[in-house]
């Protein structure tokens, strides 16, 4: 199956744990990876005004991708979407930070693009509301109804 991996916001910004880290870099260096990374810029998103908080200005992906995008609010970009579209996938593995609201975010994009969206439920982790990502999972499972684990597809990819 041909299949991608989309890295959401695995960067210092969100405190990611070790664990979650560390198993991403494993399983993106199996697999084609993009990955995104949230900036804060005002004028695009009002994360201040809105909220009184908001991601860094300058970040970096923590985990090595072959494509990384930045994006400046809760879901991926137009670009981020064009491109896995041009690669051509039957499937999307999404993994990363703040499952019920980033990671669900590029699900709804990814669906709606026509795309097949697949939580990596074991790669991510949710945000300060529910930091065991239960309800983000929840969540993806009632909408999109695909979900694995890293175990499942190494599997599927016989190693």
């Amino acid at each position: 199956m041909r299949q991608v991996l989309l890295i959401v916001d695995i960067q210092s910004t969100f405190s990611p744990p070790e664990w979650l880290v560390d198993g991403a870099r494993a399983f993106s260096a199996r697999i084609p990876t993009v990955a995104s990374v949230e900036l804060h810029d005002e004028q695009v998103t009002p994360f201040d005004k809105q909220l009184g908080w908001h991601p860094a200005a300058e970040d970096e992906s923590l985990v090595e991708a072959d494509k990384v995008f930045i994006k400046h609010g809760y879901g991926p970009t137009v670009e981020t979407i064009a491109y896995i579209k041009q690669l051509g996938v039957e499937r999307v593995l999404v993994c990363g930070m703040q499952t019920e609201t980033c990671v669900l975010a590029a699900g709804f994009a990814l669906f709606d693009a026509g795309l097949s969206p697949t939580l990596v439920t074991d790669l991510t982790v949710g945000s300060s509301l529910d930091r065991s990502g239960k309800l983000g999972i929840e969540l993806w499972t009632h909408h999109f109804r695909q979900v694995t684990t890293r175990a499942e597809v190494i599997a599927e990819l016989g190693a």
